[in-house]
């Protein structure tokens, strides 16, 4: 817990007016949502339960933010009257972001945030203007691999889906264990999509060794990735007001490690991340604190990767007031899909 609070800021931490070195990025976005709703006001949630986190990181051995800016934005606010205008508007808000020079971190919101997240990367300059040099580590109970879902090809089921058709290179996967027959075809036959089932690593006799063949994966990794979090990927027992908590998830532990490993990989740089499927309810503040606890690790390992020299600015710093590309991809996309 920050010994200066500031409410409204991720930890609770102050700011200074100078450039930034880490924004964590509010998308409070609920649109197609299947089951459990409330992720619209998960981004806040999170950030509220961040203040009774503490700051010390053990693996950093500092305090956060350890010496450097983090800054929490605005949260979007969606306003458009169609999923594609809204898609659009959350790819032009996270646009000014994904420069290089400051690691971007969005809290959600649906898992529906990951194309528009994917869209504002592509001219991130680790990626030379090419998505098939990103490797993209997902967290999550469902492959997220649908044609559509409920005849809508951007529902939050089909976010890796898309990603894919957007041109991202690799897709890693740990924690699935629910999906459908199509998506297990894709892959089993998709050389670019490498899954990690639940029933394989959390198998109680078994389990141990493959969970230590997915860090091991993790290890060698080489190249620029994005970490997606989706937090219905740990055990339902962490998370009981995410949209769609399923049983035989990953421990808190084994998503901590996946983030340590993937940051510390000496031959890749995270470049960025999310933490999504927040929600909350009046019951419990544990899905909300568990989802906070997440992106307070990710937040220190990507300080530890700039402490060791794993990750430095490819353009100059800038501060908190940015402009960027207007993102019209997903009308574009679907008025296409239309016609």
């Amino acid at each position: 817990m920050s010994e200066t609070y500031v409410e409204g800021n991720f930890l609770g931490l102050p700011e200074s007016a100078g450039p930034v070195d880490l924004v964590v990025l509010p998308l409070p976005y609920e649109l197609t949502t299947s089951y459990g709703q409330g992720t619209a006001d998960g981004p806040a949630a999170c950030i509220a339960a961040s203040a009774q986190v503490e700051v010390f990181d053990a693996s950093l051995n500092e305090d956060l933010p350890a010496s450097h800016s983090i800054h929490t934005a605005p949260a979007w606010e969606g306003n458009g009257p169609t999923l594609a205008s809204q898609l659009d508007e959350l790819g032009s808000y996270l646009s000014p972001w994904c420069t290089g020079n400051v690691f971007p971190l969005a809290l959600g919101g649906e898992h529906g945030i990951l194309p528009p997240f994917m869209w504002a990367m592509r001219h991130h300059p680790a990626l030379d203007g090419d998505l098939g040099n990103l490797t993209v580590v997902q967290i999550d109970a469902h492959a997220d691999l649908r044609a559509e879902l409920d005849g809508e090809a951007f529902s939050h089921a089909c976010a890796a889906a898309r990603s894919l058709d957007m041109g991202v290179g690799r897709l890693l996967q740990v924690g699935v264990r629910a999906y459908a027959k199509e998506e297990a075809e894709w892959i089993r036959t998709d050389e670019r999509i490498t899954t990690f089932f639940a029933k394989d690593t959390q198998h109680p006799t078994t389990g141990g060794a493959t969970w230590e063949q997915w860090i091991d994966l993790l290890s060698g990794l080489s190249g620029p990735i994005h970490l997606t979090i989706d937090i219905d990927g740990l055990d339902a027992s962490l998370v009981p007001a995410t949209g769609t908590p399923v049983p035989g998830g990953l421990s808190f532990w084994q998503a901590i490690q996946t983030i340590e490993a993937v940051f510390d990989a000496p031959e890749a740089v995270v470049i960025s991340a999310d933490v999504n499927e927040i929600a909350t309810n009046n019951h419990s503040p544990l899905t909300e604190f568990t989802a906070a606890m997440l992106a307070t690790k990710t937040v220190a390992s990507h300080l530890k990767a700039r402490k060791e020299g794993r990750w430095k600015a490819m353009t100059d710093a800038q501060g908190p007031v940015r402009s960027g590309a207007q993102c019209t991809y997903f009308s574009t996309m679907m008025n296409k899909t239309e016609q």
